[in-house]
């Protein structure tokens, strides 16, 4: 049993979580009679918290209002945060990293020592890689309303050649690879899907009409998987990973290639480089046992280079 200062704090926690909670439900989490859980949200209510109550079955959910409360996480939850915005601290999306400092300093200075220890021995120990293109998140929010609104939008692109261009869309989902934001989109001028890298784009302001959704051609994230690891390339090929997917998700990162599963104990990965030796060379890198499939002048290809290497070997030993 909770006491009451104790079980109203444990209320508002549950009712921060983005759901609607029945009475009984609340109820049983808090170990009351739903009595008691009808006279709690009327105190949250009195303090100012607007807990709202769902037409139909009986249920709650806190909804905004013109003040925040007290955010309340559990442990695992307050580490997640503060790891966030360490990683947001150090670059990603251009302009965010201050706001994250200074949002990460208030933060540590409430976690209990446990917690705190926790943390530091994490930053200690952790370096980031530089690398990603920073995106700037006035452009990253206009093209997220947009998708959003379901708006068409409009903006200069500058491609892989350096070449500028206006482009017309109707934005629909952003993919984060790691290292870019991406937008999937459907292109007007060209009537067929295209990925777009945000970091590359300037939204021209207002956006354009509203659109009605079409349906995505696959899952966005394996969509635009493929379009920069694969279809922007001159050579394709297909490898037959003797690994689970899972496994092989674990080691091949998504701008590699794309991969599906076959079965229980193998899939398949399909690349893409501009040049063959970048291909035969770059798969067996991952020291996943693999089949290349094809096409042919990729088999051949990798066959000779078997054969270098094998001489190789036999003139070392």
């Amino acid at each position: 049993m909770w006491d009451t200062s104790a079980r109203l704090l444990r209320l508002l926690s549950l009712l921060q979580t983005p759901r609607d909670w029945s009475g009984p439900e609340l109820a049983d989490r808090l170990g009351v009679d739903g009595r008691t859980v009808r006279r709690d949200i009327d105190k949250l209510r009195a303090l100012g918290y607007p807990v709202h109550a769902t037409p139909g079955l009986p249920g709650y959910r806190l909804g905004a209002g013109v003040k925040m409360p007290p955010l309340l996480l559990d442990d695992e939850e307050a580490v997640a945060v503060t790891v966030g915005l360490r990683t947001a601290a150090g670059g990603g999306v251009a302009g965010i990293e201050e706001a994250s400092l200074r949002a990460l300093r208030k933060l540590e200075q409430l976690l209990p020592s446990r917690l705190r220890h926790r943390v530091a021995g994490l930053n200690a120990v952790t370096v980031a890689m530089p690398g990603s293109a920073a995106v700037d998140p006035d452009v990253l929010t206009t093209v997220a309303a947009a998708a959003h609104a379901h708006e068409q939008l409009r903006f200069d692109y500058t491609g892989r050649d350096g070449a500028a261009a206006r482009r017309r869309t109707e934005p629909h989902r952003l993919v984060h690879s790691g290292r870019h934001w991406y937008l999937l989109a459907w292109d007007l001028d060209r009537d067929d899907w295209r990925n777009f890298r945000v970091d590359r784009m300037t939204p021209v302001i207002p956006a354009g009409p509203r659109f009605a959704p079409r349906d995505l051609p696959d899952d966005p994230a394996f969509h635009v998987s493929r379009g920069i690891s694969t279809d922007v390339y001159r050579h394709h090929g297909e490898f037959l990973l003797h690994v689970p997917v899972a496994t092989a998700t674990a080691e091949i990162p998504p701008t590699v290639g794309t991969l599906e599963a076959v079965d229980g104990e193998s899939c398949l990965l399909r690349a893409g480089a501009n040049n063959l030796d970048e291909l035969a060379l770059h798969v067996p890198m991952f020291g996943i046992p693999f089949t290349v499939l094809g096409p042919p002048e990729l088999v051949e290809r990798m066959r000779g280079l078997a054969e270098i290497m094998a001489t190789a070997v036999r003139s070392a030993d």
